[in-house]
């Protein structure tokens, strides 16, 4: 179930901003975001994902100039190493950017909603991670919602959007969808405990890779009564469910206690078939 070559890619969080809510101001600077960059790699990311811009409820807005200026540096030395990196962004210009300067992803939390955007993406190499929210267009927020309606509307916008972007010619193969967790789901915890619970089914509805990003999100929180500071071992066993689920992706900002985790389970599981 954990085996090495069915575990999933672990993507290290790199925020490049002034305001997320883990770690905001901490990476700014292009020496400090590379070195961070560099130790996921050791703990054993397998993509870095680089974010200019904040989405939680209270972000503040940063321009696409902007989001391009804290990504320059970084990015162009990550990809001269060979480095598989992701950027996290909704921004045409941005996106544009990235794959010019040799992205592997781009992870859009609006889902690619321009639809003029689509022939441009469909000659480019990155692969889209698309991903769903209640909000659609725009940042996290803090809405009440029902579990069930927030599933039936996250199956209907998955089917709708890789119809579209399959239609403008972006290969079916490039696609990886997120099913937004947390405030992208609602205010509570119930719908993100729901998707988490399904993500197989996800997976057998749409049958391209899943991401997902449970790592010290509000939900964690709220259900644990832990801060920021000590949502560690809450954030694992939601990775580790996950995992179990088949999801192909899990975005992280502790790569290494997932990937120590995952390694330890995938050595009980061989070791099962031992004499």
């Amino acid at each position: 179930m954990f085996a090495s070559h069915t575990r999933p890619q672990l993507v290290g969080i790199v925020n490049i901003t002034a305001d997320s809510f883990s770690d905001g101001g901490r990476f700014l600077t292009t020496e400090n975001a590379l070195a961070h960059a560099r130790r996921l790699r050791a703990d054993g990311a397998d993509v870095i994902e680089l974010g200019a811009a904040a989405s939680h409820p209270n972000a503040e807005p940063v321009t696409s100039e902007e989001e391009q200026r804290r990504l320059s540096g970084v990015i162009q030395q990550l990809v001269a190493e060979n480095v598989p990196v992701s950027v996290d962004t909704c921004a045409a210009g941005t996106q544009r950017f990235a794959a010019a300067c040799g992205a592997a992803y781009l992870n859009d939390i609006q889902g690619f909603p321009d639809r003029g955007r689509y022939k441009d993406l469909a000659v480019d190499s990155c692969r889209l991670i698309v991903m769903h929210s209640v909000q659609r267009i725009g940042s996290a927020t803090k809405v009440l919602t029902d579990p069930e309606k927030v599933w039936a509307g996250m199956e209907r916008f998955f089917a709708e959007r890789l119809a579209a972007l399959e239609a403008a010619g972006v290969g079916r193969e490039r696609l990886i969808i997120d099913p937004g967790l947390g405030y992208f789901l609602g205010r509570t915890p119930e719908p993100s405990l729901l998707v988490l619970s399904r993500l197989r089914r996800l997976k057998d509805r749409f049958g391209v890779p899943i991401m997902v990003s449970p790592s010290r999100k509000s939900f964690l929180r709220t259900l644990t009564g832990r801060d920021l500071n000590r949502i560690g071992s809450g954030t694992l066993a939601a990775e580790l469910y996950a995992a179990w689920q088949g999801v192909d992706f899990i975005r992280t900002h502790d790569v290494a206690a997932l990937h120590d985790a995952l390694t330890v389970l995938a050595a009980v599981e061989t070791a099962h078939g031992l004499p």
